[in-house]
């Protein structure tokens, strides 16, 4: 398996070049060269697999230049071993043919957790077989900053730093970034929206020189290793309801487009997902893309689910790139055009191929507080405000006939409902309490840096505070 830049010129990379690389030197993403297929029959045989094993199968066929099955297989076990039920991905039913998918049993509560338990033991296999060191640095809305610092503090091979914008994650979110209190890793509060923090990593990762002197590394899901676990979860699910003999979908509440892109993933895999619905809130400028094939850059509002408060989808750069049909010169234009007016186009004749897969929906917070209370009545099951915008899409989907009554949605249940207790309490009257594992996080000390919305600024405190 070689590896390819969505804005390159065909240059091939095995799959440690891109897992320690990140982003592209053009300012790409990288993706695979071909799209491993499954069929049918090697899909019945995948049925009765635990998690563990069924990730080393999925897994292994990205990677098996450098990391066959068996030794991924290993690591699989180690790292699902800490999941906190025995199914890693457990589904609950909502009523007849509707699912949640339960991916909140990792370190930190969140779907983030499937993947960067699974990189930092990557990384980490990688960095010692080279001898060498790396720096990760990477941007949050939330929940990957608190899952990345959960799995990468304490290995002596990487110093990590990791970008939230001040006062827009959840109290607990920022509770679980600053406790983490360990040589090495660090969060930076910054002056601004993720947007800009997004913005301030990819800039940074232009800086060539900066780039090679501290050996730079990206966890976000502009990183292809960590989209990779997160397709596992889609094969997992489909599975258990029936596949490859019966068709599935997904509703998947999405900002950056790194979680719908895995399950547009296991589609090109051979999946038999018949729609993916892409979920937003109020700053929905993908379900806006959906309708209009017209993605254009507005201003964000803070809302009830603040992972989604995002108007800049990276990971949609990698649809694109299969859009046009794999033209890297295409999707240089239409990035070039976004970064510098804030919009671009999609001819219909381009989209056609994947237009019937995707459906899109948002809401705004008074729907958001409504589908919490929607599904508590329904099914005594608690969410959190980024679930609520899968169930609620997938519902519009239902009852406005996107999908067959016959097929079986399963809405992606991204993070703990205790993560965002005034939400849910405003909904239902209830006030979710964190599990035991970490119930003292809000006692605990607390530290963190802060910086102006600045790459150059940024660049500074890393030389500052890394190791050397």
């Amino acid at each position: 398996m070689q590896y390819i830049s969505t804005r390159g010129d065909g240059t091939q990379y095995s799959y440690d070049e891109i897992l320690l690389k990140g982003l592209s030197e053009d300012g790409g993403l990288f993706v695979p060269l071909n799209w491993p297929k499954f069929s049918n029959d090697q899909l019945l045989k995948m049925q009765d697999l635990d998690y563990a094993a069924l990730a080393s199968k999925i897994i292994s066929k990205f990677t098996s230049d450098v990391f066959n099955e068996d030794e991924v297989f290993k690591v699989c076990q180690k790292v699902y071993k800490s999941f906190n039920h025995k199914d890693v991905a457990p589904l609950k039913k909502i009523n007849e043919n509707n699912y949640l998918m339960e991916l909140f049993h990792g370190p930190t509560l969140a779907f983030k957790d499937y993947a960067m338990q699974f990189l930092s033991m990557d990384f980490e296999r990688v960095l010692k077989s080279k001898n060498q060191k790396a720096l990760i640095l990477g941007a949050t809305s939330g929940d990957t900053g608190s899952a990345a610092l959960n799995a990468f503090a304490g290995h002596s091979e990487i110093d990590i730093f990791i970008l939230f914008p001040k006062g827009r994650v959840s109290y607990v979110q920022e509770a679980q970034m600053t406790s983490v209190n360990a040589d090495g890793a660090h969060s930076i509060q910054i002056e601004g929206n993720f947007d800009d923090c997004q913005e301030i990593v990819k800039e940074i990762f232009l800086d060539q020189k900066f780039r090679q002197r501290v050996n730079l590394s990206a966890i976000n899901s502009i990183n292809w290793a960590r989209l990779l676990p997160q397709i596992v979860y889609y094969f997992f699910a489909a599975l258990k309801l029936g596949a490859p003999d019966k068709k599935v979908v997904f509703s998947v509440p999405t900002g950056n487009f790194g979680n719908i892109f895995a399950g547009f993933c296991a589609y090109k895999m051979g999946l038999p997902i018949d729609k993916l619905i892409c979920a937003s809130n109020r700053n929905n400028i993908l379900s806006r893309y959906f309708k209009s094939r017209k993605m254009e850059r507005q201003s964000i509002e803070p809302s009830l689910s603040p992972s989604m408060d995002i108007q800049v989808s990276s990971n949609f750069e990698r649809l694109l790139f299969e859009i046009y049909d794999r033209d890297s010169s295409l999707v240089r234009l239409k990035m070039k055009k976004f970064k510098e007016e804030g919009i671009f186009k999609v001819d219909q004749k381009s989209f056609n191929k994947y237009e019937d897969l995707f459906v899109a929906n948002y809401l705004s917070d008074q729907n958001i507080i409504e589908e919490i209370l929607r599904i508590y009545k329904l099914s005594k099951i608690i969410i959190d405000p980024h679930t609520a915008c899968g169930t609620f899409s997938a519902h519009q989907a239902r009852i406005s006939n996107q999908v067959d009554d016959n097929i079986p949605i399963i809405s992606l249940a991204c993070a703990h409902p205790s993560k965002f207790p005034e939400a849910v309490n405003k909904a239902i009257g209830i006030k979710p309490v964190l599990p035991d594992a970490i119930r003292d996080l809000l006692k605990k000390d607390k530290k963190s840096l802060f910086a102006p919305a600045d790459s150059n600024t940024i660049k500074s405190l890393i030389e500052g505070y890394r190791r050397d």
